[in-house]
């Protein structure tokens, strides 16, 4: 749909379509400041100054968000690109219709007591890798840089890692995967000093692929209703994003207040916060296209083995920003 066309559906939907102003987002993990732009634009009303009704959804382990979408389970869906640029492929045609974060804080953390300094020195170690379509991004960079991913003293050995950071604490694991806003504080929660530990991001590493996009079904994007929709949801979900940013206690309370496990900290979550403001800082919600571009090379980058065999087209629309930003 084009700009034009979209503005000229405009008259046909609106808030007296109940249906219109439903919104089910299925979050990738837990209640958490990783969220926090979505549960603050709850919170403050900004989803009910654009007339939705949203419903947030969290994610778990054994949740995998694009079988929810898939299922219709929800609207929208939060993944990060390299899951669902992998599901577009096998079928399920996921557009990316929205990117409030515009770089990664994916990282690997390792003891430096094992003698890793470099990327080389990876081979004949363990490192712990999240899957659930969280293993694209590592098992790229592996490709990329020509280490194996099968074991032996001339490649790593894959430890298919829990959402936890056990493995690097118990020496399961040389190094584990750990985002600049979670993982890495909880290793030094446990007591470990910094100068005890190497880190590599990925953005440092050059093979970051981008974080936490909002997904809609190709098929719903050709509802005229449903982008109104997604345009008004959109715009209030930026207006929380910049919020949290500029208020990180406030919106670590916040998150407190919706997450129903008791599992969590507000000091964890202000931590977060703080972390992924520098994720979010700058962002208008627009899709970088040159971003897109180098996550996509750098999936296609893997020899044999490959994330996607081949450059995705449709896979992302600026139709919802583009109106989002222009009202």
């Amino acid at each position: 749909m084009t700009i034009a066309a979209f503005a000229a559906s405009l008259g046909t939907t609106g808030f007296a379509d109940g249906h219109a102003n439903y919104v089910t987002l299925q979050l990738q993990w837990v209640t958490q400041a990783q969220f926090a732009g979505y549960y603050v634009a709850l919170d403050k009303g900004f989803y009910d100054d654009e007339g939705l009704n949203v419903t947030i959804l969290p994610g778990g382990p054994d949740i995998a968000p694009p079988q929810v979408l898939a299922g219709g389970g929800a609207d929208i869906m939060l993944n990060w690109m390299p899951s669902a640029l992998a599901a577009r492929e096998k079928g399920l045609p996921v557009v990316n219709i929205a990117q409030p974060f515009t770089s990664s804080g994916l990282m690997l953390t390792c003891w430096k007591d094992t003698g890793i300094e470099t990327v080389e020195d990876f081979r004949g170690k363990t490192i712990g890798v999240w899957f659930f379509g969280n293993e694209y991004p590592f098992l790229s960079w592996m490709s990329q840089v020509g280490i194996g991913t099968d074991g032996g003293d001339d490649g790593v050995t894959v430890l298919r890692q829990g959402f936890n950071v056990d493995p690097l604490l118990q020496r399961q694991a040389d190094c584990i995967s750990t985002m600049t806003y979670n993982e890495y504080g909880q290793v030094l929660d446990a007591g470990v000093d910094p100068d005890e530990l190497v880190t590599f991001k990925y953005e440092d590493q050059g093979v970051a692929t981008l974080e936490d996009g909002i997904w809609a079904l190709e098929e719903n994007l050709e509802d005229p209703v449903f982008v109104d929709k997604m345009v008004r949801f959109v715009r209030a979900s930026m207006q929380g994003w910049r919020y949290a940013e500029a208020n990180v206690d406030e919106a670590a309370a916040i998150i407190m207040e919706y997450d129903e496990t008791g599992a969590q900290s507000e000091a964890a979550q202000a931590r977060m916060m703080g972390e992924i403001a520098k994720l979010t800082a700058g962002g208008t919600g627009a899709l970088d296209i040159d971003a897109y571009e180098r996550t996509v090379a750098t999936l296609l980058a893997g020899g044999s083995d490959p994330v996607i065999s081949m450059a995705p087209t449709g896979a992302y629309t600026t139709v919802i920003t583009d109106a989002a930003l222009l009202e």
